[in-house]
């Protein structure tokens, strides 16, 4: 007879203990008291949510098709809005995607780890751009892959250091967020991603092609989706979190058709289909709604306040803190000398009520303690002024320490 006490820890299945917590979610708990300024959140600008619009597609929807609504539906979502945003995808990008070809997730986090399943084994290589996105990092992880970073550039990811690793061994997957990266802020050049679709097409991976900012540009011209050039080989997800509102969970995935019939397999495995009142809202407020108004208004709102953010980092940061210089978005990376913890720094500034994310956790291979994710998409002016002058200040007494640690 087993005597062995109970010990919960001993149960837990291997792939967990690679999977990192979310380290932006365990920070934010440090930011809920009301006097933390905090640039630290991913979070798109409540005052900017279309309320009174969702309120009366929701009365709609339950009154022409309550009961419809509160019933179970298909895996692959409510066509109707699924062709909406395939008939978006060639309106905005000249980009031919069938219905067929979209699958309805719980969020485009959703369609992360529903490509993990589909196509990880422990193991199994997975480029990712450095620094990457963090959710990507934890969704995947789970999957027991060997992440190799790629070095972001201001122009993208670095091309040739992608086709030296693709020439060295096989890699199942390259992850990216070609426009407004997270958490960089960083757009790939049309240059770039010429020569991205030169060194990988026609190799045996798949390109994921993450874009939940790219309709939140508020400088300069969309380049080409990476789907234009690559084809079936591209994987995009797509997200109403940025663009309407997070709270839905409504994203897609868009696939060709032998990856989206194991995709649906793992959706329905995971659970059975995404939110349908929530579909059902979201598309009955995109056909009696102005979209493309509604973000108009808010790349107008984030250009003022990312123009804020970067003008007082000029006025207050010192010369030694180099910051990239966003089109659009909702993030400012900004690097430090190389021996300036910005975890220390994270520990002191938080003393001093303000809040940012430090980048370590967006690095793959390690590296990154001089370097800081900044948020201005839920701060007004004056705030963005105030918290970027106490970091500034912050940031010139630490920095002959910082030189030296």
């Amino acid at each position: 007879m087993n005597t062995a006490p109970f010990n919960p820890t001993s149960l837990f299945a291997e792939r967990m203990s690679g999977v990192p917590t979310s380290f932006i979610r365990e920070i934010l708990k440090t930011t809920v008291q009301p006097d933390i300024i905090s640039f630290a959140g991913g979070l798109p600008n409540p005052a900017l949510f279309p309320v009174e619009a969702f309120q009366r597609a929701a009365d709609t929807v339950f009154s022409m098709s309550g009961r419809i609504a509160l019933q179970y539906a298909q895996t692959e979502g409510y066509l109707p809005l699924r062709e909406y945003i395939a008939a978006r995808y060639k309106k905005i990008q000249g980009l031919d995607i069938k219905p067929e070809e979209i699958l309805i997730t719980s969020g485009s986090q959703q369609g992360i780890d529903l490509v993990g399943k589909v196509l990880v084994n422990p193991g199994d290589t997975i480029a990712m751009e450095s620094p990457g996105y963090l959710g990507a990092i934890q969704s995947l992880s789970v999957y027991q892959p060997n992440f190799a970073g790629v070095t972001l550039t201001n122009e993208g990811v670095d091309v040739d250091e992608l086709e030296a690793l693709y020439d060295k061994q096989a890699v199942k997957l390259f992850s990216a967020i070609p426009n407004f990266q997270n958490p960089t802020g960083i757009s790939y050049t049309e240059a770039t991603r010429e020569r991205v679709a030169s060194a990988l097409m026609g190799r045996n991976t798949i390109v994921v092609e993450d874009d939940p900012y790219g309709d939140l540009r508020f400088a300069g011209v969309r380049a080409k989706s990476l789907r234009s050039y690559f084809g079936d080989q591209c994987i995009m997800f797509g997200s109403f979190s940025k663009i309407a509102a997070p709270g839905f969970r409504l994203g897609w995935v868009v696939a060709a058709k032998p990856l989206m019939e194991k995709l649906i397999i793992a959706k329905q495995a995971t659970d059975l289909h995404t939110n349908f009142v929530g579909q059902r809202i979201m598309h009955e407020y995109l056909v009696n709604n102005d979209l493309d108004a509604h973000i108009r208004r808010i790349t107008d709102a984030y250009s003022s306040q990312c123009e804020a953010m970067l003008g007082s980092i000029a006025r207050h940061f010192p010369a030694e803190a180099v910051s990239t210089k966003p089109e659009g978005g909702m993030f400012v990376w900004v690097t430090m000398p190389e021996h300036f913890s910005t975890v220390k720094f994270f520990d002191a500034a938080i003393k001093q009520k303000v809040a940012f994310v430090p980048g370590v956790p967006f690095y793959v291979n390690g590296g990154g303690s001089n370097t800081m994710r900044l948020n201005y998409s839920c701060s007004d002016a004056a705030t963005i002024e105030e918290g970027i002058k106490r970091l500034g200040t912050l940031m010139r007494e630490m920095l002959p320490q910082g030189a030296t640690a």
